[in-house]
C-alpha cells in the first residue's frame, strides 16, 4: 500500500463526514486504491466515529480510545496502525486542503533522502493567507520561539501537516509520550535525535477555524512542556544507548 492518510478528530459530527468524503474524492482519483484512510477517535461525546463508519466508505477505517486525551494520542495512535508506505496526517477539517496530500507524496519520489517532510506556512508567499496581520506575527514569533527554545531550525514547527516514510514513523512515534498539543516537538526532537533527515514543503490555510491554542494562555505551557520532553529524550535516549550499545 502506497499511503496512509491519518485523520485526528475530537467532537468533529458537524465536518468528519464531509471530510471523509472530499478525501476518497481526491485519493481515488489520484491513487486509484492504494491508499487507507484511519480516522483516530480521541475520546469523541458527539458520535464522529459513528458518523464515519455509517458512510461505509471503502479503505476508510476508525481507530481510538474511550477518554479524551488530546491530539497527540490520537495522532499517535493513527500513525502507529498506519499501512501505508508513507504515513501522513493533517487536520480533521483539512486546513491545508487536499492536493497537499499528493505534493508530499511526490516530494517523497524527489527527494529520496527525506526521511520526513513537514508543511511551512513560512516557504511560500500565501502560507498566511487570510490570517489577520496580528494572528500572523503572533503565529510566527510563537514558533520561532519554540524552535529557538527546543533547538530546531525550522519555519513551521507547529503546522498540522507531517508525513514521514512508514517505517520513520513507526520508529519515532513508538517512543513518543506526549498526548497534548506538544506532540509535534516531540515527534521532530525524536526524529533530529535518531538523526533522520527532515525536510520542509510549503502549504497554505485554506481552512480558518478558531484554533484551539490560546497563543498568550498557552506560550508558556508550550515553553516549559518543549524543555521537559527534551530532557526526556536525551535521558531516554542515552539509556536505550546503554542497553544497546
Amino acid at each position: 500500500m502506497k499511503l496512509s492518510v491519518c485523520i485526528p478528530m475530537y467532537n468533529e459530527s458537524a465536518v468528519i463526514a464531509d471530510t471523509a468524503k472530499r478525501l476518497i474524492d481526491y485519493l481515488d482519483a489520484r491513487f486509484a486504491d492504494d491508499y487507507e484512510v484511519i480516522f483516530a477517535d480521541d475520546g469523541s461525546t458527539d458520535g464522529s466515529a459513528d458518523v464515519v463508519r455509517a458512510l461505509g466508505l471503502p479503505r476508510v477505517r476508525v481507530v481510538g480510545y474511550a477518554d479524551n486525551r488530546g491530539k497527540g494520542c490520537a495522532v499517535r495512535t493513527a500513525m502507529l496502525a498506519a499501512n501505508g508506505k508513507i504515513a501522513l496526517f493533517t487536520d480533521a477539517d483539512l486546513a491545508y486542503g487536499t492536493d497537499v496530500i499528493g505534493e508530499a507524496v511526490w516530494f517523497f519520489s524527489e527527494h529520496p533522502e527525506s526521511d520526513l517532510v513537514i508543511g511551512s506556512r513560512n516557504l511560500g508567499k500565501d502560507g498566511y493567507a487570510g490570517y489577520t496581520p496580528l494572528r500572523r506575527l503572533a503565529s510566527r514569533i510563537y514558533i520561532r520561539v519554540l524552535c529557538v527554545v527546543g533547538g530546531l531550525k525550522l519555519t513551521d514547527s507547529q503546522c498540522g501537516f507531517k508525513a514521514f516514510r512508514n517505517p520513520i514513523a513507526k520508529e519515532i512515534f513508538s517512543r513518543c509520550g506526549v498526548d497534548g498539543f506538544a506532540f509535534d516537538f516531540e515527534a521532530i526532537l525524536w526524529a533530529q535525535t535518531l538523526g533522520k533527515k527532515i525536510a520542509e514543503m510549503p502549504v497554505c490555510v485554506f481552512n480558518h477555524r478558531s484554533s484551539k491554542i490560546r497563543l498568550v494562555r498557552d506560550a508558556f505551557r508550550m515553553l516549559r512542556d518543549v524543555i521537559g520532553i527534551r530532557r526526556r529524550i536525551k535521558k531516554q535516549y542515552r539509556e536505550e544507548r546503554e542497553e544497546n550499545p
